[in-house]
């Protein structure tokens, strides 16, 4: 069964793949005959920005998941206390990371937005984007200075003056795609209002600009209401949503937009997102989080010669047998970074649209994959059966916890509009909804069920964690015979319940019942999820 519903989610893929391509090539040919020679020429000189996107996702994933860095190789003594060291001194860099990790995902994202609206590039766009990219690269190490240095204003006038730039940037470059309609979305190509879209998207992309420059003054008045407002810019577009939902409340009425504005720079959850790129950028962060495991042991595995030589007598394979917990680490984490990967690649692969909500909850997610490298070093950096060992163990558990739980949370979030954003297979009442289920489930189920073991056996924790590592791989060889197992027993359980005789079911009751416990397979009377909840 497994083979026949992957090739029909492959075919369900190619066909909305063709679709794509025949309509892109309707649109294109209709609107080619309707510009003027010149511009015609113009279209002649531009490109696809496949490639330049890619090399974007690739570089922001890139210096978004680097950041990790200084956390995971901060040295800690044996003697140190772990948890007042976290407090000490690790949190701020902590701290300074996940914001990071933010800010360069909330510039990600307006970067998907502005080139769903602009599809086609040339040498000016790719330029433009080149500097674009230069300044967002740049953002970590001014946040890095405004976390070292809160009190100096220079850190925020940097991150501001980068943020301005970039504001700009992205505004030329929509001034720029609305002087050549021919490197616009198809909808926005043959649509009579481009104007109207133009002064949207603008509107919409200059309020950061505004607000950074607004908070670069203040830092020469009260540079604390400076990071209060650099706080709104990151969470603007919410706070908007917010402020619009308690208006239409206030009203009485819901304040909609015109049509044309909902399918651009709307900032609603429901907003569509480049499902390619979210792949794209995912991909590239589980690749890097996974290189950064081998540096460590390329670094500080590999012994001295003369060591060698003099400790252990030319035997290398004696040298390294003191670096077996480290290699024993490495081979779990690095299990642990390919199967959340091979979760995330099996929930994408049901996964038909992508909304701004789901690029939430998968930011989220992959803020927590970032942090495996951290897990990795602490997990073997402490004797065992000691309280930083525990410590250690128990943070790397909260870590493998909340990467899995968001993953989660964005097959809850596309349940909800399961018709629009799921393959049939995996809706609920899908044959393959509770193997999905299952598959997110368990490494939130098995950290969170490690955590609470290591609470009560604490001096085997080390074990416990490492016997969690290796076990998930063998767990998700066997889960889909489990998944059965355990569906053929509630199927039994369901059947003895049908046998128990019913209260008041009398006549014609029980065939009522009956049919009312019969699974009903066509996908249009299935129960969607968001009923359910509610």
């Amino acid at each position: 069964m497994g083979e026949n519903d992957d090739s029909e989610i492959i075919e369900h893929h190619v066909d909305e793949a063709m679709e794509k391509k025949a309509s892109h090539r309707s649109h294109t040919h209709s609107f080619l005959e309707s510009v003027t020679s010149s511009e015609r020429e113009g279209h002649s000189s531009t490109q696809s920005s496949h490639r330049l996107l890619a090399y974007s996702d690739a570089l922001i994933s890139i210096i978004a998941t680097v950041m990790i860095l200084p956390v995971a190789h901060t040295k800690l003594e044996e003697s140190e206390d772990l948890s007042e060291s976290f407090r000490v001194l690790m949190t701020t860099k902590i701290g300074v990371y996940l914001m990071t990790f933010l800010i360069v995902t909330v510039a990600w994202a307006a970067h998907i937005r502005l080139f769903q609206v602009i599809e086609r590039i040339d040498d000016f766009l790719a330029l433009l984007n080149l500097a674009c990219m230069m300044l967002i690269t740049f953002l970590p190490y001014t946040f890095t200075l405004m976390a070292a240095f809160p009190e100096k204003i220079l850190g925020i006038l940097l991150f501001c003056t980068c943020v301005m730039v970039i504001g700009v940037i992205q505004a030329v470059i929509v001034i720029y795609g609305f002087s050549r309609p021919f490197l616009l979305n198809e909808q926005i190509q043959i649509s009579e209002n481009q104007a109207y879209y133009k002064q949207h998207i603008l509107k919409v992309i200059m309020r950061v600009p505004i607000m950074c420059l607004i908070a670069s003054i203040f830092t020469f008045i009260f540079y604390q209401l400076a990071y209060v407002i650099l706080a709104i810019v990151i969470f603007l577009p919410y706070i908007t949503q917010s402020l619009k939902w308690c208006r239409s409340k206030a009203i009485g009425q819901p304040v909609e937009d015109t049509p044309e504005s909902m399918l651009f720079y709307t900032y609603h959850p429901n907003e569509p997102l480049s499902k390619e790129r979210v792949e794209a950028f995912s991909d590239g962060v589980y690749a890097i989080v996974a290189t950064l495991l081998i540096l460590d042991i390329c670094e500080d595995n590999v012994p001295d010669p003369s060591v060698v030589q003099r400790e252990f007598g030319g035997s290398l394979v004696a040298a390294l047998r003191q670096y077996g917990p480290e290699f024993l680490a490495y081979f779990g984490s690095f299990a642990t970074v390919g199967l959340l990967w091979f979760v995330h690649h099996s929930l994408f692969l049901h996964v038909t649209r992508t909304t701004r909500l789901m690029g939430l909850f998968n930011t989220f997610s992959l803020a927590f994959v970032g942090g495996l490298p951290l897990a990795y070093e602490l997990t073997h950096e402490f004797p065992r059966r000691s309280r930083n060992a525990l410590e250690a163990v128990q943070t790397s558990c909260v870590i493998l916890f909340f990467a899995g739980i968001f993953q989660l949370a964005i097959w809850v979030a596309a349940l909800f509009d399961e018709r629009r954003l799921l393959h049939p297979l995996v809706r609920y009442g899908g044959r393959d909804h509770a193997y999905m289920l299952a598959k997110l489930g368990l490494y939130p189920a098995v950290a969170l069920g490690a955590f609470l073991l290591t609470c009560v056996l604490g001096e085997f924790s080390t074990s416990i964690f490492h016997l969690m590592q290796l076990g998930v791989p063998l767990a998700f060889l066997l889960l889909r015979l489990l998944v059965r197992a355990g569906l053929a027993l509630l199927r039994v359980l369901l059947a003895a319940l049908r046998k128990q005789p019913q209260p008041g079911a009398q006549g014609g009751g029980g065939g009522g019942v009956e049919a009312r416990l019969v699974e009903v397979e066509d996908e249009d009377s299935r129960v969607p999820f968001s009923d359910l909840v509610s």
